[in-house]
């Protein structure tokens, strides 16, 4: 789904939050959940929910991966924001705890964006997360 994969996450190395329990302080904005919400109308899959994961991939050897699905699959947990699921898996949730799930538009991208804190650096091709 290419409108997911967003050039906003401009992030080389992330970590996991040290301490933190899986999912602490995850949250998604309303305006994320609308454009979810709109997405997954538009595709006629009103029962379907976001999968966000964390996949080895891309410059710096891992990089966001979402999709719509409809219901959680093994071994992962349902979050739900604003009357959207959101579905995370446990290795996943490690790397994005604590992050925030916001609506970006601007000149040069419309669309999703992880707010990350356990982002230690910044790259220059914005797909990739180690």
């Amino acid at each position: 789904m290419g409108c997911c994969k967003q050039d906003a996450n401009k992030v080389s190395e992330i970590v996991a939050p040290k301490g933190a329990k899986k999912g602490e302080a995850l949250s998604m904005t309303k305006e994320a959940a609308d454009f979810v919400r709109q997405l997954c109308e538009g595709q006629d899959k009103k029962d379907h929910g976001l999968k966000i994961e964390v996949v080895p991939g891309g410059c710096a050897g891992f990089q966001y991966y979402m999709d719509f699905q409809k219901d959680a699959g093994e071994g992962e947990k349902t979050f739900e924001f604003h009357e959207v699921k959101l579905f995370i898996n446990d290795e996943s949730l490690d790397f994005i705890s604590g992050s925030s799930i916001e609506f970006v538009q601007s000149l040069d991208q419309t669309g999703i964006k992880i707010n990350n804190p356990n982002v230690s650096r910044a790259c220059n091709c914005g797909k990739s997360v180690s």
